[in-house]
Order: structure tokens, then sequence, then C-alpha cells
């Protein structure tokens, strides 16, 4: 009984250390710790991390036909800052034809892409389609001193301010317009970005180029046309932001002034 009572003890005493230096490597931290589900998971959380990183790194901005194709969002009734700012910088003109200095403004405040507008402005008006065509002129942009004309983004009241200068009304439609009284070739912030019901969302880079071409059009002196074939591509200078219609006779969208390049 009493060898039985001892063991009994010693086993006691012995589940009391145990029991002790299990709850101090607990207080201390020193307690081995199990590799399990959520190690891996938080494994996974840092390769994660790591691949998104990577690939933010890799990623590339839209190329400029994507960036074109886009609507952009634009309060119809906004009136920015009224001050520009050229954007842009010099390009050379690449023809050989009758040289058009010109300056891209964009107005302060606009919630656009001035480069963009910019580079979309040069890549217009110098395509063999435009009225670059066949060397009659060639467009260079410049970042500052003198120039022919200066190319325009304006929200849609500064837009009508200076096109009132003209004596020109761009409140009805939203239009664009060739203030001609002034230096300006004024387009409307609120087409460039939504385009028109003529063209649709899904043609938007067309849309912006007719815009370029139409306004830069009056400014080297061509007048508004009409459509005059049933679906044949509507003049350039036939006020497309509008109708696609005159006299019953409906043409489709065009760009250009030399849509085949002849």
């Amino acid at each position: 009984m009493l060898t039985g009572a001892a063991a009994a003890a010693v086993t006691t005493a012995l589940a009391v250390v145990i029991a002790g230096q299990v709850a101090d490597q607990q207080r201390d931290g020193s307690a081995p710790q199990a590799r399990g589900g959520d190690d891996r998971a938080d494994g996974g959380a840092e390769a994660a991390t790591r691949s998104q990183t990577r690939s933010g790194q890799d990623a590339k901005p839209a190329d400029y036909v994507t960036q074109m194709a886009q609507v952009f969002p634009l309060d119809p009734q906004l009136t920015a800052s009224g001050r520009f700012r050229p954007v842009g910088g010099d390009a050379a003109a690449p023809g050989h034809g009758t040289v058009k200095r010109y300056r891209v403004d964009v107005e302060e405040g606009l919630p656009l892409d001035g480069e963009l507008f910019a580079e979309a402005v040069h890549k217009t008006l110098n395509d063999d389609r435009s009225w670059a065509h066949g060397g009659r002129y060639a467009f260079q942009r410049v970042a500052s001193g003198d120039a022919d004309f200066v190319i325009s983004l304006a929200s849609p009241g500064t837009t009508a301010k200076w096109c009132a200068k003209s004596g020109l009304d761009t409140t009805q439609d939203n239009v664009s317009c060739d203030s001609a009284a002034t230096e300006r070739v004024m387009i409307n912030a609120y087409r460039w970005a939504q385009g028109a019901q003529t063209y649709g969302p899904d043609k938007m880079l067309a849309y912006r180029q007719m815009l370029i071409n139409h306004e830069v059009g009056h400014r080297l002196g061509h007048n508004h046309a009409i459509c005059s074939r049933q679906g044949a591509p509507a003049p350039v200078m036939m006020q497309q932001t509008k109708f696609l219609t005159t006299d019953g006779v409906t043409c489709r969208p065009n760009s250009w002034p030399y849509p085949t390049g002849q």
C-alpha cells in the first residue's frame, strides 16, 4: 500500500512539473509552432502580393488606338477655368507641302488627357487622308512662338465663349467651332469625351478624327457640305455631329477629306 501511494505521489508531482513547463513555454512564446494551414495561407498571400507587384510593374499603358476608342465622362454643362496651357511640345511637319504651324492648348481643369489630344491632332492632320493629302499641307506643332492657329480643347462653357467672339452659337447642340475672328480652333471637350449619336460609342476614334478634320477644314477655308448620294461617305465638312441625312439622303460616317487616300 505504501509503495502504491508513493508511486501515485511521484506521478502527480511529475504531472505538475510538466504542466508548469508547458505553461511557461506558452507565456514566453518558446513553444514549438504548428506548421499548419495558417502558415501556408500566409505564404500564399505573400506570393500573391509578389505576383501582383510584378504584374503591376509589367503592365503597359493602353496604346494610342485603345485610348482613342474609349468614351470619357464629362459634364455637358461644364465650364472650366478659362485658362489655357500648351501641350505636346514641338513636333516636326512630316510632309513637304505648305507648312502650317499650329499650337495645341488645353483648358486647365479639364479631366482629360491633354497629351493624348495633342498626339491625336498631329497624327490626324498629317495623315494622307487628311488635309496633308498629296503634299498640299504639312502641319508642324509648336510649343510656343508664332502659330497660324491654335487648336484648343475646352469645356463646353469656355468653347461657347470663344465661339461667340466670332458670332457662333455652340450651345444648342454643344458643338465645336472655328472661331475665325480669333486664333483658336475650338474643340468642345464634351464632344471629344462623349462623341455623338451619329457615330455611336463604338466609333470614338473615327469621330475624334472627324472632329479635328472638320474644324481645321474651316480654318483652311472650307465651308459646310451636305450628303448628296445615298450610302456614300459623308463629306468631312458635313455637320456630322448633328446629322448624316440631308433632303432624305443618308451618308455613312466619314472622318477624312480624302477617305481613300487618293
